[in-house]
């Protein structure tokens, strides 16, 4: 789950780690109201979305007066942000958070990511702060730097040492940055996070070490430890299918393709998109509907589906074993007659009681497809959706 920069830098007060006095404000006359109590210009008006590349997409902006407050408060509140992170449609705005302007002498990188490959919580920081990490790594990886931790151990004092000294800190900013990321580690494991970024840390003039943003994002499987951060979801920033498969405890993915697909299974559904995209068309969205899943989700999740205007075609693969196959086409059957279907439909299934749920599509009178294999269904939807 994502949350906004100020709901990040809320949980770094918690947690004592340095941030610009600031708050976010919902229309003009809010961001008015925060600057005059941060009592002193400039001040910063930042765009809140769930995306990166705010400022280049002009959605951070510097103000130096009460007017420039209200102004630019005032068209960055309702734009539709386009980032690199947003796709072409963009995010609509709707609050802004307003911080006091540091005097800023250095820009760092700073974030904390589990590692599977080591089953290692790692620590990464650059020199190169501000800039897209990704082509950091690209264009210059040897400026990454990168710790790597047992989460059996836990961060120790040599760990912050390592980092601090790799982004070679003064000596008297050395002190508090150890502290800093010591406090950032532990909010990482409290909380369960999948992701933990400042970019940029910065050092200001007074040698003081400052999040000037924050990015938190959190595993969805570990939340129910952890009601006040759900308090933190905004469904405004989410797909609305998405959301909408949230209800039903449907594992869904919007995606960019052509090709609806429900499977049983996060293995089947990886090896079925790979074979949607090998047959030369595009997945448009995962749904694992699970291996327990009941006929009512099954249904659930063909209306989603259904609901995609991207969506013209949609491949069905399940392999039954706790939802039977009768159970699947039981759901599929009465979403088609709800709904009604516009988009072909392929439908490959195997395993328990595979005849009898063939019987049932054969019988409800739908213009279903049906193949014999993976492969089969995939060029057979490919084929349909190109036709």
């Amino acid at each position: 789950m994502k949350i906004h920069e100020y709901q990040a830098k809320e949980l770094f007060k918690k947690y004592n780690i340095p941030i610009p006095d600031g708050a976010v404000a919902f229309n003009p006359d809010e961001a008015k109201q925060v600057a005059e109590n941060l009592g002193g210009f400039p001040v910063v008006v930042k765009a809140q979305i769930h995306a990166g590349g705010r400022g280049k997409g002009g959605g951070v902006k510097l103000a130096g007066s009460m007017d420039e407050v209200f102004g630019i408060a005032g068209k960055i509140i309702g734009m539709n942000l386009v980032t690199h992170q947003t796709g072409p449609d963009g995010k609509r705005v709707k609050k802004v958070l307003v911080e006091q302007g540091l005097n800023i002498e250095k820009e760092l990188y700073l974030s904390i990511i589990p590692d599977r490959s080591t089953a290692k919580i790692v620590i990464m920081a650059s020199q190169a702060g501000g800039m897209d990490i990704e082509e950091v790594a690209v264009e210059t990886p040897e400026k990454i730097i990168k710790v790597f931790i047992d989460p059996l151990v836990g961060i120790q004092p040599f760990h912050c040492r390592e980092v601090a000294f790799g982004l070679e800190l003064s000596s008297s900013v050395m002190k508090p940055f150890v502290s800093m990321l010591g406090s950032l580690y532990r909010l990482f494991m409290d909380y369960d996070c999948s992701l933990v970024e400042i970019n940029p840390l910065v050092i200001t003039a007074e040698d003081a070490v400052t999040a000037l943003d924050a990015k938190v994002d959190f595993d969805d499987n570990a939340l129910y430890r952890h009601k006040d951060i759900i308090e933190y979801r905004d469904i405004d920033e989410e797909d609305p299918l998405e959301v909408e498969a949230s209800k039903f405890h449907l594992n869904y993915i919007k995606l960019d393709g052509n090709v609806g697909n429900m499977v049983n299974g996060a293995g089947l559904a990886m090896a079925t998109m790979d074979i949607i995209k090998l047959a030369g068309a595009e997945p448009a969205n995962f749904l694992d509907v699970g291996g327990g899943a009941s006929a009512e989700m099954v249904e659930n999740g063909f209306r989603i589906m259904l609901g995609d205007k991207n969506v013209k075609g949609i491949l069905i693969n399940i392999f039954g074993g706790i939802l039977r196959c009768d159970m699947l086409a039981e759901g599929v059957v009465k979403a088609a007659e709800k709904t009604g279907i516009n988009v072909p439909v392929v439908i490959r299934m195997e395993g328990t009681n595979v005849e009898q749920g063939r019987k049932i599509l054969a019988e409800s009178g739908l213009n279903f497809t049906t193949a014999s294999d993976m492969k089969d269904a995939a060029h057979k939807v490919a084929q349909l959706v190109a036709g």
